[in-house]
C-alpha cells in the first residue's frame, strides 16, 4: 500500500515546496526542497527486486548522487559536481540495459543538436559577464548529460527515457535562467520537470530486466 501511495506524496510535497513554502530562511527551503527526492529515493529502494543487480546499484547510486547536488547547488559548483557524479552512475546503468536499435542511435543527432545549441549560448553569456572560470565545467555538465540522455534512449526503456529528457529540459531552464536571461516563474519550471524526471528514472527500476546482469547484493 506504501509504495502506491508514495507517488502522490511525492506530488504533494512537491507542490508544498513550489507553492507554498517561502524562499527563506535557505535551511528551511532546502530541507522541504530534498523531502520529494527523499520520497523518490524510498520509492526506488521499494521497487528493487529481491535479487538486485549492477544495474540497480548504478541507479540508486546515481539518484543519491543527486540528492546531494540539491543540498549543494545553492554553492554552484560543488553542486554541479555532484549532479554531474549521479549522470556518471545513471549513464553506467543505462549502458548496461543497452538494446541496439538503428532508430534509437539516431537519436544522437538530436541530443547533440541541442546540446550544442544550449553550449553555444551558455559559453557566450559567460563569456560576456566575465565566467569565464565557469566555461569549461558547464560545457563538461552539457556533454555527460547528454550523454546520459542517449544511454538512457538506448535502453528503450519509454520511463528512463521519459526521465532523461525532464531532466534535460529541467537543467536547461535553470542553466538559461542563471546565465542567459531571467525565465518568468523558472523555480516552478526547473522543479517540476526536475522532480518528475527523477521520479520516472527512478520507476524505471521497476521495469529493468537483470539479463546477463551479475547479482551484487
Amino acid at each position: 500500500m506504501i509504495l502506491y501511495q508514495l507517488p502522490l506524496l511525492i506530488l504533494t510535497m512537491s507542490l508544498v515546496y513550489l507553492f507554498i513554502v517561502p524562499t527563506g530562511p535557505l535551511l528551511f527551503s532546502l530541507f522541504f526542497k530534498l523531502v520529494p527526492m527523499f520520497m523518490i529515493l524510498i520509492y526506488a529502494l521499494q521497487l528493487l527486486p529481491r535479487k538486485k543487480t549492477r544495474t540497480h546499484l548504478l541507479l540508486i547510486t546515481g539518484l543519491a548522487f543527486c540528492i546531494i547536488g540539491d543540498a549543494t547547488l545553492h554553492w554552484f559548483l560543488f553542486g554541479l559536481t555532484a549532479f554531474f557524479i549521479g549522470h556518471l552512475f545513471y549513464m553506467a546503468g543505462f549502458f548496461t540495459q543497452w538494446k541496439y536499435s538503428k532508430m534509437r542511435l539516431t537519436m544522437i543527432i538530436p541530443i547533440a543538436g541541442f546540446a550544442c545549441f544550449i553550449g553555444f549560448r551558455l559559453v557566450e553569456a559567460l563569456s560576456q559577464e566575465g565566467n569565464a572560470g565557469l566555461i569549461f565545467p558547464v560545457i563538461a555538465y552539457i556533454f555527460i548529460i547528454s550523454l546520459m540522455t542517449f544511454s538512457a534512449v538506448m535502453t528503450g526503456n519509454g520511463w528512463a527515457i521519459a526521465g532523461s529528457v525532464l531532466f534535460v529540459i529541467s537543467d536547461s531552464i535553470l542553466a538559461w535562467n542563471m546565465f542567459i536571461a531571467p525565465v518568468p516563474s523558472s523555480n516552478v519550471l526547473v522543479m517540476l520537470p526536475y522532480y518528475g524526471g527523477q521520479f520516472l528514472i527512478a520507476h524505471s527500476i521497476s521495469s529493468i530486466v537483470a539479463g546477463g546482469n551479475r547479482i551484487v547484493w
